[in-house]
């Protein structure tokens, strides 16, 4: 089965172009905001969107994600109300969908519902974040079942071995992280990430989607040149909701005003 992050990749990259893939916690500020927000960042250039789902203790986020996270339960997100959401979204687009959840909310869902639940809203892609793909048998056989997408992260200290076993159960993308460590905005791009993009090319065809630290138009070209089909923006985007919490309109300019230089920059000729 070919799933729709590998062929709109391959659309752009005929056209010199790049995926430009925001993400939001579902639910932050709170779900009618968030819902608009989301329909936003899709009229400002996205070509797919990353969701998160609310969790207490997201190992692998910053304090920014972090925050957005506890807004969204303060609002009374929940996974099931989070499904809910999304197919209230897709009465408005029809972009591909990932998730960026953690195994917890998964197990704690039942790991057949989610899926099911995941398919039947119309969900492309899965991220578990903190499951590896040595002990990820039972969510590749439900996401199998169930026709959604499986997706893994990368990275420089990735052994041989686990890009190896990453390119044979990764579906739709590789979420290739730009650095080792957690969520959020940086001021550069690191200088290896060329040489990174390289060893993951070699263990698959799939889209490489470089996230962790991308924040502004030259990140977004600096990943470009380094290899990335496309980039992955959280931090640098959910921040403008913390800082406008009383102010939805500015929240909405600032965050749409910010999605369009990033998506620009991701669909511009590439320089050398």
């Amino acid at each position: 089965m070919t799933h729709r992050f590998p062929r709109l990749a391959a659309r752009a990259a005929a056209e010199g172009q790049a995926l430009f893939v925001p993400f939001l916690v579902v639910g932050d500020p709170d779900p009618d905001l968030s819902l608009q927000l989301a329909l936003d960042l899709v009229e400002a250039g996205a070509d797919a969107l990353e969701l998160g789902f609310a969790f207490s203790d997201p190992p692998a986020d910053g304090p920014v994600v972090q925050a957005a996270d506890q807004r969204a339960l303060a609002a009374g997100m929940t996974v099931a109300g989070a499904f809910d959401w999304i197919a209230r979204l897709r009465q408005h687009t029809q972009v591909p969908v990932s998730l960026l959840v953690y195994y917890n909310l998964v197990l704690q869902h039942d790991v057949d519902t989610f899926y099911t639940r995941a398919d039947e809203v119309g969900v492309d892609a899965v991220l578990v974040a903190d499951l590896p793909p040595e002990h990820a048998d039972p969510v590749l056989a439900a996401a199998r079942d169930n026709s959604v997408a499986t997706v893994f992260l990368m990275s420089e200290l990735s052994t041989p071995e686990r890009l190896a076993r990453i390119g044979e159960v990764c579906r739709g993308y590789v979420y290739a992280l730009s650095r080792v460590g957690v969520t959020g905005a940086r001021t550069e791009v690191r200088s290896g990430l060329a040489d990174s993009l390289a060893r993951m090319r070699a263990a698959t065809t799939l889209p490489l989607l470089v996230g962790f630290g991308i924040a502004t138009p030259d990140h977004v070209r600096a990943a470009r040149r380094a290899g990335a089909d496309g980039v992955i923006v959280g931090s640098a985007l959910v921040k403008h909701i913390e800082a406008n919490l009383n102010h939805p309109s500015a929240m909405r300019a600032a965050l749409t005003t910010h999605a369009r230089a990033l998506a620009a920059a991701a669909k511009e000729p590439l320089s050398c």
